[in-house]
């Protein structure tokens, strides 16, 4: 992580060069509900563990086409009524894990949802749920899958999971659909915030050092990876320069 270029009074006056495109809202509203609309099976089924205080789940829901995607419930044992729900979404690489990585949540009384990140998860964490959509030819990683066309575009499939986790949970019985909030860091942050954008019933987001923000300054002045497959990409597509940050 490079050390920040702009202090203040520059970085407060900073506004990035990202514009919000005519389609914008139209385009996400449509994929949503095409998503909703293919629908799919919620799974919720118990996984036995040692945990004394905290009841696990293993959840798998329909997201972006249907596709089945893993996360972990944990539930505190001792609860009563409806909880507020907080759903994490991952650094980059990284997958769900194992249930026992992260209690405190659920220890503290909340209903905790930790969603798997499509394709990820083989890094620094395991993951469990693969991503079946192909993409023209990109460079390893996630940042270039599908880049060229927003609606191939990797990010808009993991965007919509994150909104389906939310209908998968929303309607459970032990779940207060008025106190819904996202978490995350880096990669997880940066989802945390497009999600909440586009689910009002979202009432509070805590994003930590997000990534996938800024995408033209990022590769500007980003010094290692993820921002640089998208640099080594270019190096190879200069043609390309102008899809690549219409979507991005």
């Amino acid at each position: 992580m490079p050390f920040p270029d702009l202090i203040q009074p520059e970085l407060g006056a900073y506004v990035s060069s990202v514009y919000t495109p005519e389609d914008f809202t139209p385009f996400w509203q449509s994929t949503i509900a095409e998503a909703r609309q293919i629908g799919g099976e919620v799974r919720i089924v118990r996984e036995p563990t040692t945990l004394k205080a905290v009841e696990v789940f293993d959840v798998t829901f329909p997201g972006f086409g249907g596709h089945p995607i893993k996360g972990w419930l944990m539930l505190p044992r001792q609860r009563e009524g409806r909880l507020p729900l907080v759903i994490q979404f991952i650094g980059y690489g990284g997958g769900r894990g194992f249930p026992h990585e992260q209690l405190h949540w659920a220890a503290s009384g909340f209903a905790y949802f930790k969603m798997d990140t499509r394709g990820q998860g083989s890094i620094w964490s395991v993951g469990e749920t693969a991503d079946p959509v192909g993409s023209f030819a990109s460079s390893p990683g996630f940042m270039t899958r599908g880049v060229l066309d927003k609606n191939e575009y990797y990010y808009r499939r993991v965007f919509t999971d994150g909104v389906r986790a939310i209908d998968a949970l929303i309607g459970q019985d032990f779940i207060d659909p008025q106190r819904i909030a996202l978490c995350g860091d880096s990669q997880g942050g940066g989802i945390s915030i497009a999600v909440g954008a586009l689910d009002a019933r979202v009432k509070a987001i805590m994003p930590d050092v997000p990534f996938l923000c800024d995408f033209p300054r990022a590769v500007q002045v980003a010094c290692r990876d993820p921002y640089l497959e998208i640099i080594r990409f270019l190096s190879q597509h200069r043609y390309k320069k102008r899809e690549v940050f219409e979507t991005g």
